[in-house]
């Protein structure tokens, strides 16, 4: 112990394990059981059921432990961002000499306030439609290039470049590196992307591949780490990628607002390059059936080739059969033509006597219907016949000369008539005046 009476005293030497003991012992003595209320980061759970993670405000952060126990006892899935209030006790991790506090229970306290922040900005930037789901792109089956966003010294780089190399070696990849935490990170990853923006509306260049996808990825690590991934400019300018857009930030329970504006949300970096390139052997084995089929098409093709090859070989090695074949097919074609022009033949002479038999009684029968007109006609002209009427006592007038006289109007005293009777002529003349009826 150090003597307060006396300065020039030197302190006591610890044991640096019966130091932290006695921290440990003044800690529980002073403070335990103690309540905290703070905001989550940098949560994890381990396999063993232990939960880690540090609680924060603005002026400070302690690290806390959860164990298996206690955790079983939650009613809810902790996640970086919330807002809760812990009870427990502080104590010293002797092994490394850190202040931790042991948490017995915990309860939610309302959001923090980085995660209200995220909300707010989520729900804007949803409300403006860029997270939706009709814009988004599928990925090409078979990228040309792959464009690569990241940090220089990040572990997702090596991931990435693993994941690639092992299951597409063949695609290039260009990388553009960017920082991925900090303040001036969302800065850094807009210019990076907007590089590759340049590079893919482009093209191909010498020296320079296609880009047909991008992935923009980050390790994990607490709402601070990847804070920088919930910038609003970062959101607007991935979504105005030329191409689809992968995005493969922290582990499977990270979400950030790049997650939603990107074309595609992986949960790890390594899962993004693999969403990108299919493995070389699926390609390399649709590529094997392909030459199969091609291969089993060719000989098909030639078998068939080589039949026709060999029955044509076969006529060509006996013309003479060949010609008598011809000249049987030409002598029945001879025999038909003389059937059928003696068929033909034929059937004319049968035509000509039927038609030389039936000639006469057409003939007469042509007769008969001429001589029955004629008999008709002149019965006719015997009914108008005009002197069967001058017997029944009729007589015609006519003037001198010769004009018909139809009514007492024409005639007049003292005019000479003529009347013709039925067996003669008689000349009258008008006595008196005519009278009408």
């Amino acid at each position: 112990m150090f003597d307060r009476t006396n300065p020039m005293a030197a302190p006591r030497v610890w044991e640096v394990g019966a130091l932290c003991r006695a921290i440990a012992d003044a800690l529980e003595a002073r403070f335990n059981p103690v309540a905290v209320r703070g905001e989550i980061t940098g949560f994890s759970r381990a396999s063993s059921g232990h939960c880690y993670f540090s609680i924060k405000d603005p002026q400070g952060q302690l690290r806390c432990a959860m164990f298996r126990r206690a955790a079983s006892l939650l009613d809810f899935s902790p996640r970086d961002g919330e807002l809760v209030e812990v009870r427990g006790k502080l104590g010293v991790y002797e092994a490394r000499g850190d202040l931790q506090f042991i948490v017995e229970s915990m309860q939610r306290a309302g959001q923090g306030a980085l995660f209200e922040q995220f909300l707010r900005l989520k729900a804007q930037l949803e409300s403006e439609g860029l997270f939706d789901a009709a814009r988004k792109r599928p990925l090409p089956v078979q990228p040309r290039g792959i464009g690569l966003v990241t940090s220089l010294g990040a572990a997702a780089l090596h991931d990435v470049v693993t994941a690639l190399r092992r299951r597409a070696p063949h695609v290039p990849v260009v990388l553009v590196p960017a920082q991925v935490q900090g303040a001036a990170a969302p800065q850094s990853l807009i210019s990076a992307l907007s590089r590759l923006y340049r590079l893919a509306q482009q093209g191909p260049a010498e020296g320079r591949p296609p880009i047909d996808t991008i992935l923009l990825v980050r390790g994990g690590g607490s709402i601070e780490d990847l804070w920088a991934f919930n910038d609003e400019h970062l959101a607007r300018t991935i979504v105005q990628s030329p191409v689809p857009l992968v995005s493969g930030v922290g582990h499977e329970t990270d979400f950030t607002i790049a997650d939603f504006c990107a074309d595609l949300r992986a949960p790890t970096p390594t899962a993004a390059a693999e969403l990108v390139a299919q493995p070389r052997e699926v390609w390399l084995g649709a590529l094997d059936l392909i030459e199969g089929r091609m291969a089993d098409g060719i000989q098909r093709l030639l078998d068939a080739r080589h039949q026709r090859l060999d029955q044509a070989a076969a006529r060509l090695g006996r013309p003479s059969g060949l010609v008598a074949r011809e000249q049987l097919q030409l002598a029945r074609t001879a025999q038909r033509m003389r059937h059928a022009v003696l068929l033909r033949l034929q059937r004319m002479e049968q035509a000509q006597q039927a038609a030389a038999a039936a000639l006469p009684v057409q003939v007469q029968r042509r007769i008969d219907g001429l001589r029955e007109r004629v008999d008709r006609a002149a019965l006719r002209l015997e009914l108008l016949d005009p002197r069967l009427v001058l017997q029944r006592g009729y007589a015609l007038l006519a003037d001198a000369d010769g004009r018909s006289v139809t009514s007492v109007q024409q005639a007049r005293p003292g005019d000479a008539l003529k009347a013709t009777l039925a067996d003669g002529v008689v000349d009258v003349t008008v006595a008196s005046q005519p009278r009408l009826l």
